[in-house]
């Protein structure tokens, strides 16, 4: 498996959103296979501590850029920091918000804020870097999502639909590239036990929602990359089920009681 991954998607990944959680663990597999790493993160204390780390124990080379996604020179700078590389690999594991408030309470500035982290940056990076993976006829592009982009869900509107859009656009970009040898992947998982996860106070479990190990979401992730367009985490796959076969209007009630009933723990 580990030269398989390095042959189809190395000998550089760029993975935003890696300094923790479901971010640390592909960066980690991907340096168990012989992968070079750009990892790129807001802070940069956890950032540094796992690019040290990484070094110490698998030798690969690891280019670190403490950075917004949401800033609008953000491609500018990733580019820079990745000229001269052969990018085989993006993961985009940015966009998570765990601030739940009702659209019309969140201020403008903020939603255009998370409409930059979670819509804009992956799309740009997506174009710049599935360009380049196109005409070299191979690599890999995963998109992290969440099931609350099936549904959409109360307390958490721009979040569920950056969502959607990312299932959507994993699933355009899989059959237009699998023609030229690029595997494109949109990971849908739920509640996972990740810090800024366990930062928040959310509950562990809630009927049958049962937060996933980073370490299992990312190991699913490059399983099932040749396999897109989409997959569910496993722990997650009965209640992704279950919301597709409600009504619009029941999945977004569901989905929006569970949420609220994780935050209260």
């Amino acid at each position: 498996m580990s030269s398989t991954l390095q042959q189809k998607y190395g000998p550089w990944a760029l993975v935003a959103g890696g300094s923790e959680g479901v971010g640390e663990h592909f960066a980690r597999k991907l340096a168990a296979a012989g992968i070079n790493l750009v990892l790129v993160s807001r802070r940069l204390p956890p950032l540094q501590a796992l690019a040290e780390d990484i070094v110490a124990t698998t030798g690969v080379e690891v280019r670190t850029a403490t950075l917004n996604l949401a800033k609008p020179e953000m491609l500018e700078e990733i580019t820079r920091l990745t000229e001269g590389l052969e990018i085989g690999m993006l993961v985009y594991n940015a966009g998570t918000d765990n601030r739940a408030a009702d659209f019309l309470d969140v201020t403008l500035e903020r939603v255009q804020y998370s409409i930059r982290l979670s819509v804009i940056g992956q799309t740009l990076l997506c174009h710049h870097f599935g360009t380049a993976m196109r005409a070299r006829g191979r690599g890999g592009i995963i998109l992290v999502g969440s099931l609350l982009g099936f549904a959409g869900g109360g307390a958490m509107s721009v979040y569920a639909a950056s969502k959607a859009y990312s299932h959507t656009l994993a699933k355009g970009l899989w059959h237009e590239l699998r023609p030229y040898g690029v595997d494109v992947l949109g990971l849908v998982i739920s509640a996972t036990a990740t810090p800024a996860y366990e930062k928040f106070g959310l509950a562990s479990s809630h009927g049958d929602i049962i937060a996933s190990s980073p370490e299992k979401v990312a190991q699913e992730g490059l399983d099932q990359l040749a396999h897109g367009p989409i997959h569910v985490v496993s722990d997650a796959a009965e209640t992704a089920r279950n919301l597709l076969a409600l009504s619009p209007g029941e999945a977004v009630e569901l989905v929006s009681a569970n949420a609220a009933a994780m935050r209260k723990g």
